[in-house]
């Protein structure tokens, strides 16, 4: 296991070829493949739902149908609105499928039953968020433990670009899969990521298609899935039919691009309307919460958003809750507060560990909000929950004591009166414009 704070572990992952995954995994990755694009079975591919999601999803697709699987024979699910290919009422759609082999990208690793019940059918795992434990019987190809961690993409695209010759016949495959893996990768790390090794080297990719037009399709992308239709089977298909990056930027394109626009401007609407909700603050002060109702994913937006702006002099986390996405559930997504990386550095603060962590001071709790608590990333978590365990979790922060010896707590007017010495969830400062 490497530690992904460990400049001497990446250096041996890169001797060891383990990068952007385990050798092995790799190779049982490819493996898979092949078999699968060689069997003329049918296929089902699991693409999560955003940019990163969707570009290794179709790169596994391309490549599939290059090696010789028919188009014919893959079918393309995406989960409900608010669930996952975990979710019982998912893995009974995913079933009825009949495929015989599953390949799930960028969806997030957990333990548990195989996604697919049957035995005669395999599973591929292709993924980058944090876990140790994987869905029983499946082949896993992890980029988690492997600093720098790759995305899902840039994951998929290594696995492979090793399957495609390098003629001139396969040419238009593999500058397809670079601006696929390129877009995929800039949709999690930003479009200022700077292509480094071991990377792979995108500077004729970038040159030809430009950081602009590859960030305005990540951003038309992303949309569809934000927006309260979550009509993600559209970014999917824009995607698919897109010879270039400039097509999908292009209104003209066709339908399904037009839609990512009206999309777009929905997911702006909104959140425009909700991105100025005053935050409240946890007890301790690590934790500022933005509250909004809206059936958009917005939530993550706002959070990020804020994490940019706001500052105090223990916060560590911005959280976005969301009441109005799904009936009865809370939505939320956290991200590390800009103060904080500036104070202390890239990757000190562990979104997952702190909220498990609050989480644990009520007896039965962690287990009553259940698998889609604190998902994702160390610096980019979130979960699902019910909306009431949401309110117990949020009064725990509420009452967290600071620590002794830290900054005391500020006071401030309000209404011609002194806070601050009897209300714990305030700080200095927090209407830094956004």
């Amino acid at each position: 296991m490497f530690d992904s704070d460990s400049s001497s572990s990446r250096r041996s992952a890169e001797r060891a070829n383990d990068w952007p995954a385990p050798a092995a995994q790799l190779a049982a990755a490819r493996a898979f493949i092949r078999e699968c694009a060689t069997s003329c079975a049918p296929t089902l591919l699991l693409p999560d739902k955003d940019t990163d999601g969707l570009c290794s999803g179709l790169i596994t697709y391309l490549t599939l149908t290059h090696l010789g699987l028919s188009p014919s024979l893959i079918s393309i699910h995406f989960p409900a609105k608010g669930s996952n290919i975990h979710a019982v009422p998912e893995r009974e759609r995913i079933a009825r499928y009949g495929a015989r082999y599953v390949i799930a990208t960028d969806q997030g690793s957990r333990g548990g039953p195989p996604i697919v019940d049957d035995p005669k059918t395999k599973t591929l795992v292709v993924d980058h968020h944090w876990s140790t434990e994987f869905p029983d019987g499946a082949v896993v190809c992890s980029a988690a433990q492997c600093p720098p961690v790759a995305t899902a993409s840039t994951l998929a695209y290594v696995v492979c670009t090793e399957m495609i010759e390098r003629g001139r016949k396969d040419r238009g495959v593999r500058e397809r899969l670079d601006w696929l893996c390129a877009m995929g990768t800039m949709g999690d790390l930003g479009t200022s990521f700077k292509w480094e090794v071991p990377f792979p080297d995108m500077r004729d990719c970038l040159k030809r298609w430009t950081k602009k037009t590859l960030g305005e399709a990540i951003g038309l992308l992303n949309a569809p899935r934000r927006s309260a239709a979550y009509d993600v089977e559209t970014a999917w298909r824009a995607l698919l039919n897109s010879a270039t990056p400039k097509e999908i930027v292009n209104p003209d394109s066709g339908m399904d691009v037009r839609r990512l626009f009206t999309a777009r401007a929905e997911v702006k609407s909104e959140t425009d309307r909700c991105a100025r909700k005053p935050p409240t603050f946890s007890g301790d002060g690590r934790v500022a919460l933005i509250r909004i109702s809206s059936g958009a994913q917005i939530h993550p937006l706002i959070a990020t958003r804020w994490s940019s702006s706001l500052k105090g002099p223990r916060l560590e986390i911005v959280m976005c809750a969301n009441d109005g996405y799904n009936v009865g559930m809370t939505n939320f997504a956290c991200r590390v507060a800009k103060s904080r990386k500036s104070a202390v550095g890239e990757g000190v603060t562990d979104i997952i560990v702190i909220l498990k962590e609050y989480a644990s001071r009520v007896p039965g709790l962690r287990e009553a909000m259940g698998e889609d608590f604190a998902r994702g990333h160390k610096e980019a978590s979130g979960g699902i929950v019910l909306t009431e365990h949401f309110e117990r979790f949020w009064e725990v922060m509420v009452n967290a004591e600071r620590e002794e010896g830290g900054p005391p707590t500020k006071k401030r007017k309000t209404g011609g009166k002194l806070e601050g010495s009897g209300q714990k969830n305030t700080l200095e400062g927090w209407v830094t414009k956004i």
